[in-house]
């Protein structure tokens, strides 16, 4: 590591076409949820996930706070702490997108929460049953963390942010927050946030 705090770096054309999947994916949600309704296909997908086994709160509520907005500046913080600038600023940079793009796709697409568009929606813990619903806050912020983590993580270990991810996806449906496009769209939006912000600041070269 240079004395800097920043280690040699390069921009990988995954990350680029991070960036176009994660919109075309954010894109193709955001179409259908704008009409505000929830469709039959997509009701089905929510019951599954949100009529399973009671697993809350001991099991998926904990997973859930990975995608808390906090995780990104307790990431910088530890970061800096560890002498790891780029990634300091890297998490830092995902997470002041996160806020401004999330507000910009819910000033176009106006959904409401499975609480108010799906009748007997099961809301567990302080889930909130009004409110803009697309996309998920939470699905955008862990999987735009684990686009910039990942590359810092060594071997097997790349495992656990894409984990914690999926965990977080499915646990924000079933807690009853969110429908299954919100968390789509939303993932699809913290991936191209995390592969522009890859791009931005180049990720460690191997």
């Amino acid at each position: 590591m240079s004395r800097a705090g920043w280690v040699p770096s390069r921009r990988r054309r995954i990350d680029a076409a991070r960036v176009g999947s994660g919109t075309a994916v954010l894109v193709g949600a955001a179409v259908v949820a704008r009409t505000g309704e929830v469709g039959p296909t997509e009701r089905r997908a929510f019951r599954v996930l949100n009529e399973a086994a009671e697993l809350y709160p001991g099991v998926l509520w904990p997973q859930q706070q990975f995608g808390n907005l906090a995780v990104g500046p307790i990431v910088a913080a530890v970061s800096l702490r560890r002498g790891n600038r780029r990634l300091a600023a890297a998490s830092a940079t995902a997470t002041v997108l996160k806020l401004v793009l999330e507000r910009a796709v819910k000033a176009v697409v106006v959904r409401h929460r499975p609480g108010t568009t799906v009748e007997g929606a099961v809301l567990r813990g302080n889930v909130p049953s009004t409110g803009q619903s697309f996309v998920s806050g939470h699905a955008t912020m862990v999987t735009a963390l684990a686009t910039v983590v990942s590359p810092y993580t060594p071997g097997r270990w790349k495992v656990l942010p894409w984990s914690a991810a999926a965990l977080v996806c499915v646990a924000r449906v079933y807690s009853g927050a969110h429908n299954p496009l919100d968390v789509i769209g939303g993932a699809g939006l913290g991936s191209a946030i995390g592969g522009a912000t890859n791009l931005m600041y180049g990720v460690p070269r191997r």
